[in-house]
């Protein structure tokens, strides 16, 4: 008797073993760790991107963690968020860029390290990057400046107001629309700023430009805070009757200005799935799942005005944090 119990005992061993041996060297039962760092951590277009991640690493049985600097132009704290992930045991890196080009060393480093890397939202100089999900920037900005063309008749005396030059999505943002401008023959570019990604200096600083060239009669956004910031500006000045203000994404603030007359489009991208799908391709690549993976996933946009605001598509972009 002795001798069978230990007879079943070995037998039971192997085919656990053996079982064991079908999964991958246990890539799909043990949990993945993952780190999502961030531009920020403050506006309701991150708040939706989180949503999405944790959606996705509650799917997918991954253990996650979520960082980011407390403004958009801290590129050094994101570097060392980035080499603070790798120390701690992370297996990839979901990433946006603050600056395309100063970021690109620490996830280099990261990815030598054996670090997986997708970037979301904005890019970043580095080869080392496996997937990028986001909005196509550049057509984005193509966009917004149709959306200001095909509602403002006559000539448009355009005013900028962008956020910190080295983003490679807001610049790529401001290239896509200049062109459709410059293409139109309609459109004379006022005044370009750069300004922080927060709505009150962007609310400064659209004011200030407001009131050195009266003549603008379009103002494009390129950003969450710059929206907010630049509507404020235009009611503040009381010229929501005059000014065809554009933003950019879906913020309590910019929905309530649509409605009343401070905003007069959005540009809605799609954060939720920017951080869902951002975690699902992490999850791909450390488990050997990546084979067609697409280098470029383009999360799409909409425009939404005031004709179009309570429709079903628009409701569904705008509100997708809460669907989440």
């Amino acid at each position: 008797m002795r001798i069978n119990r230990v007879s079943a005992l070995l037998a039971a061993l192997l085919f656990t073993l053996l079982l064991g041996g079908c999964s991958s060297s246990g890539e799909y039962s043990r949990q993945h760790t993952v780190a999502l760092v961030a531009k920020s951590t403050q506006t309701e277009f991150w708040l939706s991107v989180f949503a999405g991640a944790e959606a996705a690493a509650a799917e997918y049985n991954m253990k996650l963690s979520i960082i980011g600097p407390e403004t958009e132009e801290d590129y050094e704290t994101q570097n060392l968020m980035v080499a603070q992930a790798v120390e701690d045991g992370a297996e990839a890196i979901v990433f946006s860029a603050i600056d395309y080009e100063n970021n690109a060393s620490a996830i280099d480093q990261a990815a030598k390290a054996g670090v997986k890397i997708v970037a979301i939202d904005s890019g970043v100089a580095s080869q080392m990057v496996c997937t990028y999900i986001g909005t196509d920037n550049y057509a984005a900005g193509e966009m917004a400046a149709q959306a200001a063309l095909d509602r403002v008749e006559g000539k448009l005396k355009v005013g900028v107001v962008n956020y910190d030059i080295s983003s490679a999505n807001g610049q790529q943002r401001q290239q896509g629309a200049l062109d459709v401008l410059e293409e139109s023959g309609r459109a004379e570019i006022v005044s370009v700023i750069n300004t922080l990604a927060d709505a009150e200096p962007a609310r400064d600083d659209t004011v200030e430009m407001l009131n050195l060239f009266p003549e603008i009669n379009v103002l494009l956004a390129f950003n969450e805070p710059t929206s907010v910031g630049a509507a404020q500006a235009v009611e503040e000045l009381g010229l929501s009757d005059t000014v065809f203000l554009v933003g950019f994404d879906s913020n309590v603030e910019t929905v309530d200005g649509l409605q009343e007359g401070s905003v007069d489009a959005l540009i809605v991208q799609n954060p939720y799935a920017m951080g869902y799908l951002g975690v699902e391709s992490a999850y791909r690549l450390l488990t050997g799942q990546d084979a067609g993976m697409e280098r470029v996933v383009d999360t799409s946009t909409q425009t939404v005005d005031r004709d179009n605001l309570f429709t079903m598509d628009s409701q569904k972009v705008l509100f997708a944090f809460n669907s989440g």
